[in-house]
């Protein structure tokens, strides 16, 4: 019976002992793993290879942006659709597309026989005009002695005004159609009413050109702006004058410069974002045409931060980090220890993530807000932090 006692106390000692260590063996690996999400060591062959290198925070004049996307665009003004006031058969075409014509050359004729009509009628009410001002003299003189009967001469006079109204008419409908009212043609020219490129030409020779139907476009991009799409909670922060920086998105990565210079007072569209214009520095303007996508960057402001290079903070999560290298460490390699016992200990560095908030990014530099403090000497990684992160994570994918 004693020895059943014995035995049953010793089971107990035993499965306590195994149950505290199996434990704190999980509490230690816990505590491993939760470190070695925040801790990366490396050799220092490894950190040159990589090529880590430190740095510290830098107080740098960076711009608050507000970014916004948009397209370049032209005053109505300086935008024309080319079309004609009369129907007609197009007999010749002057111009390509691409073309730059100034304003009053002819693009293309159009023949219509309607026009020599018009002429005829203009030149016959002017000839109709003199006779009648002849005319008008003589029978206001005969009416003044009491010659002729007053009633004559105010027929007359009517005759003479409803000829001029004539002439005038025809006048007004030659002129608008830019043919000389005193010729003899059938051809309409069609002329460019700004100076600018050609665009689309939307007619062929011997078809039949409408009113009302745009045959031509004509683009003076020398007042070129750029369209950008503000949305509400951003507006507030927009005044005339500030500064843009643009690139166009399926172009080059070449910056362009702008300046705001006007803002809708109304929703533009479904999306609730506000028109903002920004005129675009004339001498960017070459090469530029209308419709062009652009990513913009809104200048709102310019101050003084703590900030590190773009490429020392990384995202993990929701959270942004920076990397500062610790002490180095000198360890021994477990690993086939009975097989290296004469061999040298290793040189570790070791790098520690610490947790920041950031503020705008600008010429390279993000700004940096620390949520915890740390030596005014630390060394913080500058560059190959995105690798320490991977590091971190066992080698895995990692957000830049």
């Amino acid at each position: 019976m004693k020895n059943i006692i014995i035995n049953k106390i010793l089971l107990l000692s035993i499965s306590f002992f195994l149950l505290v260590s199996c434990s704190q063996k999980k509490t230690e690996e816990e505590h491993e793993e939760e470190q070695s999400e925040t801790e990366v060591a490396l050799t220092e062959k490894q950190v040159q290879t990589i090529g880590i290198e430190t740095g510290s925070i830098e107080m740098k004049n960076l711009n608050t942006i507000i970014k916004a996307n948009g397209y370049t665009a032209v005053p109505p003004q300086n935008r024309a659709d080319v079309s004609t006031l009369i129907g007609g058969v197009v007999k010749d075409i002057f111009v390509l597309e691409g073309t730059y014509v100034t304003k009053g050359k002819t693009l293309a004729t159009l023949q219509n026989l309607e026009v020599s009509g018009m002429q005829e009628e203009y030149q016959s009410a002017v000839a109709n005009i003199e006779y009648l001002e002849q005319e008008f003299k003589r029978q206001k003189t005969l009416s003044e002695e009491n010659v002729n009967p007053r009633k004559t001469f105010q027929e007359v006079k009517s005759k003479l005004a409803s000829e001029r109204a004539k002439a005038q008419s025809a006048k007004n409908k030659l002129q608008a159609l830019h043919v000389n009212p005193n010729g003899s043609t059938s051809l309409v020219p069609i002329v460019a009413p700004i100076s600018g490129y050609v665009g689309k030409i939307s007619i062929t020779k011997g078809a039949f050109a409408d009113t009302g139907i745009t045959l031509f476009e004509v683009v003076d991009n020398s007042q070129m702006h750029l369209d950008l799409n503000v949305f509400e909670k951003d507006l507030g922060k927009i005044s005339i004058g500030q500064e843009v920086d643009f690139i166009l998105t399926n172009q080059s990565n070449k910056s362009i410069k702008g300046k705001i210079f006007g803002i809708n007072k109304s929703f533009s569209n479904e999306s609730k974002t506000v028109d903002v214009h920004a005129k675009i520095n004339p001498g960017n303007t070459k090469d530029l045409i209308p419709g062009m996508y652009v990513a913009a960057n809104i200048n709102i402001s310019n101050q003084t931060v703590p900030a590190l290079p773009k490429d020392a903070v990384v995202k993990n999560g929701d959270k942004y980090f920076i990397y500062i290298q610790e002490d180095k460490h000198e360890e021994v390699s477990k690993k086939e220890e009975s097989h290296k016992e004469g061999e040298e200990a290793h040189k570790e560095i070791h790098f520690k993530a610490i947790e920041i908030a950031i503020g705008t990014t600008d010429l390279g530099y993000t700004e940096v807000k620390l949520i915890e403090e740390i030596p005014s000497d630390a060394k913080i990684v500058v560059k190959g932090a995105y690798y320490l992160l991977a590091q971190s994570k066992g080698g895995g994918e990692h957000e830049h």
